[in-house]
């Protein structure tokens, strides 16, 4: 495997892992004290920045690792044709949904927390982040699937 292979991968799972685990961290841990009115507007406004910059940045990352590791690895043919392409095909959709779900969450706190409210932002983006854990998950399993090299 070339060097740069090698940094596509490690890129791709670190920044993998950094955007799962920072989503599920936030609908776990953030969440619950700030929909019981146990949480302060400032710091929960900076998790929520920071929690929408390593998605952007993860989102970036993941997309240029990704697609050198899909263009070095597989044909078009077998990505549309293959069920391991199926699996990357997965991922990339997976990924967008993951995107797209934090933003609006994020962009649901933010309003809120502008007002210098706790619990209506925090349940208004829960939906959202809860979702977004779902989908952080299934990616994670996919990407299982696809590290383990069970052939399809």
């Amino acid at each position: 495997m070339a060097l740069v292979d090698s940094i596509a991968y490690s890129v791709h799972l670190l920044f993998a892992g950094l955007w799962t685990g920072t989503v599920l961290f936030v609908t776990v841990g953030v969440l619950p004290p700030a929909l019981r009115g146990n949480a302060d507007p400032d710091p929960l406004g900076f998790a929520v920045s920071r929690l929408t910059t390593i998605s952007r940045a993860s989102a970036a990352l993941l997309f240029l690792s990704g697609g050198h590791m899909a263009g070095t690895g597989y044909t078009v043919e077998s990505l549309f044709g293959s069920p391991r392409g199926h699996l990357v095909l997965t991922m990339v959709v997976l990924w967008f949904v993951l995107a797209a779900l934090v933003e609006v969450g994020a962009g649901k706190m933010r309003r809120g927390l502008d007002d210098r409210k706790v619990r209506t932002p925090a349940h208004d983006a829960r939906p959202f982040f809860r979702a977004a854990s779902v989908v952080a998950l299934l990616l994670l399993l996919d990407a299982g699937l696809l590290a383990g090299g069970i052939p399809f």
